[in-house]
């Protein structure tokens, strides 16, 4: 958890970087972007911007090659809207968060079937020996 003056400089780079993609960015190479997360330095000196990106590995490239040259202007309109002393530098870096959860899914999945496959075996398995194990006292000799 870090500083609570950090995490709402954080929020506010968020929402203003978005709403700048948004609004005033008109790159045609940009995407449908997603801003998954927001961290700031100790020092509120450099911001590091994670977003996802819609689509395939193309459009993935053109997004980022349109967050690069579109961040001067996104530091600027920061630099306004926060007021703070020093303005913090941008970096953008595309967030895993959609890798991971496919993976996620393939072992999910591998799993159920896995499971399937078991179930499948026991339904037509017998025992080994006998369906109870334990020896238990004849009826006959019971006093």
């Amino acid at each position: 958890m870090g500083n609570p003056r950090n995490l709402k400089v954080a929020e506010q780079i968020r929402f203003v970087v978005a709403e700048m993609l948004e609004r005033r960015i008109k790159d045609p190479r940009l995407g449908f972007v997603t801003l998954t997360d927001v961290r700031v330095t100790g020092d509120n000196r450099e911001a590091t911007i994670f977003y996802t990106v819609l689509g395939d590995e193309a459009s993935r490239t053109e997004t980022a090659a349109a967050l690069a040259s579109a961040t001067g202007l996104l530091r600027s309109s920061v630099g306004k809207q926060l007021g703070m002393k020093f303005t913090p530098t941008l970096a953008f870096v595309l967030d895993g968060v959609e890798e991971d959860a496919a993976h996620l899914e393939d072992v999910l999945a591998r799993a159920r079937a896995l499971d399937a496959e078991v179930a499948a075996r026991a339904a037509n398995a017998s025992y080994a020996g006998d369906a109870d194990p334990y020896k238990r006292p004849e009826p006959d000799d019971v006093e």
